[in-house]
Order: structure tokens, then sequence, then C-alpha cells
């Protein structure tokens, strides 16, 4: 997600260079079909209100509400999560592990969310306060689980609520979903979206219209999620499922890639005995151009025995990353950093990073084994 924030500027100048203006900063109403996002007043009502009912009513903490609420320059869904924690001690349990980066990161979703005993406006603005702070951690799966229990609508920040979940969504690579939430955020919240939510979401939609699934890409993208469950302390089955999923498609573009190289083999030696025979040594057909010397380069080049062009970035040995990724906790550092190094040269920034913390995430593991 942080790579997607910093590119979020240089995509605005885009838009402004090709004559797209961004949309003014000032809301306009919902139009027909649109989302309202709940105004900073009524979310404070509605937010002194279930103080009142939980029983936090004392002059200490409404101190403490109203200095919540003084600030102007927080997020309502903020606001909202600290109020929460004012009248809840679980609730402020809740977003403090969530937000701590030392705590482990959780495998369930809170029960809290699903207590219909709870007032839903308490539990769908909890979650989505809950939900945002997993996001910047990187906690996807939990983070969308959460989120998944209710709907836009049903929280104060509508656009805040379906911009974190497209990023999770786009984090995971589950394409469709992502797709599906971002045009959602554009055209039913986008009256109450922050221009950033809307140049990020733009971002993360032409990333995916770039997506292949049998590429290069696709394997740097999947090392990519390994590597940040392998962040998370989740080197379980599923991630070790994934690994397989990975290695898998290794071996297929390298069966391809022989194949090729075999079949072209063939192709030219089959070329070379259909003329065999028919011109004398030195001579040559009449009509035939100039005999071709045996220093001259072929008409087509052989196959590459790289992923893609031989020349230029995004070009990988297949047979390396396999070779490399069985014999990685054997190796010692030195020649780690070495064969990692070969292999990711000229690879584009986003590719090299996927496959260097894919292995030293993979050495992580290793050691904790």
């Amino acid at each position: 997600m942080k790579r997607i924030w910093t590119l979020s500027a240089a995509f605005a100048a885009l838009l402004v260079a090709a004559g797209v203006a961004p949309a003014q900063t000032k809301r306009p109403s919902a139009g027909f079909g649109g989302i309202e996002a709940m105004t900073a007043a009524d979310a404070k009502a509605k937010a002194q209100t279930w103080l009142k009912d939980a029983g936090k009513a004392d002059a200490a903490t409404q101190a403490k509400f109203d200095a919540v609420w003084a600030a102007k320059d927080r997020a309502v869904i903020d606001q909202l999560g600290e109020s929460f924690a004012l009248g809840d001690a679980a609730a402020a349990k809740l977003l403090r592990d969530a937000r701590d980066p030392e705590t482990l990161a959780p495998t369930t979703v809170p029960a809290a969310f699903k207590d219909e005993k709870q007032p839903e406006f308490y539990r769908a603005n909890l979650a989505l306060a809950y939900a945002r702070a997993l996001c910047t951690r990187r906690v996807h799966e939990e983070a969308l689980e959460t989120l998944k229990l209710f709907g836009p609508e049903q929280t104060a920040d509508p656009a805040a609520y379906l911009f974190h979940r497209a990023v999770s969504e786009h984090a995971m690579l589950l394409k469709p979903e992502a797709t599906k939430t971002i045009r959602r955020l554009l055209d039913e919240a986008s009256a109450a979206s922050p221009e950033r939510y809307k140049t990020v979401a733009l971002l993360m939609q032409l990333d995916m219209a770039a997506w292949r699934d049998k590429d290069l890409g696709a394997i740097a993208r999947k090392m990519e999620n390994i590597e940040r469950r392998l962040e998370l302390a989740r080197g379980g089955d599923k991630t070790q499922g994934m690994q397989k999923e990975v290695l898998a498609r290794l071996d297929e573009m390298i069966k391809k890639l022989e194949n090729d190289a075999k079949n072209k083999q063939q192709q030219q030696q089959g070329q070379g005995q259909g003329n065999s025979g028919q011109c004398p040594s030195g001579g040559q057909q009449p009509g035939q151009g100039p005999p071709s010397s045996s220093n001259s380069p072929p008409s087509s080049p052989a196959e590459s025995p790289f992923i893609g062009s031989n020349s230029g970035p995004g070009t990988v040995d297949a047979s390396k990353v396999k070779k490399l990724v069985e014999q990685w906790g054997r190796l010692p550092p030195a020649q780690q950093t070495s064969a990692l190094q070969e292999l990711t040269a000229g690879l584009p920034a986003r590719h090299r990073e996927a496959i260097q913390n894919y292995f030293r995430n993979l050495s992580a593991s290793n050691t904790k084994r």
C-alpha cells in the first residue's frame, strides 16, 4: 500500500497533463444512487447519545469526548473510534491492538462486531476504524472479513469503507472484487470521497488492468503476497500452499521455454535438410540471392532462455528462480545476497522489490523453524 501512496501525486500530475483536471475539493451533494456520508455534527451527536446510553455521562468523560471532537483535522471515523474507546474498554483494547505493530496480528474477526445486542452504529463504525488500522499494518485478510460484515451505507464514512476494502482486495489479488469496490467508490461515493482516495483507487484500477494470469508479473505479485504473510508470521499451511503454487507456475514456464526452444531447433534443422543438395558448394541457383555466410545472423533469433524479452526490464530466468527457492536455506548469507542481486538485475523496481522481499522473508521463516 505504501508503494501505491507514493505514486498518487505522480498520477494526479499525469491527469492534469492529459487535460483531465482532478475534481474540485468541495463536496457536492450525492446524486441518484449515491451514498451520502454522515456529517461530523451528526456523527458527534450519535456518538454522544451512544456514550450516554453506555453509562459514561460523567464530566471527566465528557471533557475527553469534547477534546476528541474539537480537532478539526481528524477523520470522523477516527473520532468515532476514540469516542467508543471512552465508553467501552473492550473497544479501546481492540483499537489499541490493531494499531500496535508490536502486537501479534489477529487471525479471526472479533466477536464484538457480530453481537447484534450492540447498536449497529457502534458495531459498523468501530469495525471500520478497526479495519482501517489493520490495513495500515497490511493485515488485509482480517480487515476484509471485518468490513464484509457491514455495508458502506451503515458507516459514517462510506468512502473510507470502500477505499480500505478495495486496498485489501487489491493486496490479496482479488481483481474482480477490487474492481467492483473501486467502481462503487468512484460512482456511488464520489461526492464524499477525498481526492486522495480517488487518485489511489484509479492507480489500483490501472495496475490491475495490466495484470496477466501467466507472466512474470503474476509470479511477482504472488511472491509479494507471500512476503506480506511471512512478515505477519503466517507461514502455515496456506502460505506454504501459495509457495507451492509459485513453484508449480515456474515449472510450467520452464517446460514451455524448453519446448519452444526444442521446436525452434527442430524447425531450423528441417529447413536446413530441405535445402541440402539444392545448391552445389560455392554456387547458387538462378534467381537466388547471394549465398548466406556462416557468420551471418539467423533470419529470426533463437528463443531466449529468459522470461520475456532478452533486452530491457522484466527478464528473469525461471529455472534460476526455482533452483534458488529450493537451495535458499542451505546457502550462506553472502551467496544469498550475490544470487539475489544477479537474479533481479534489470527487473522493474516493483518486481525486484517483491522477489527480494520474498527471499528475505524466506530466510526469516527458515530461521524460526
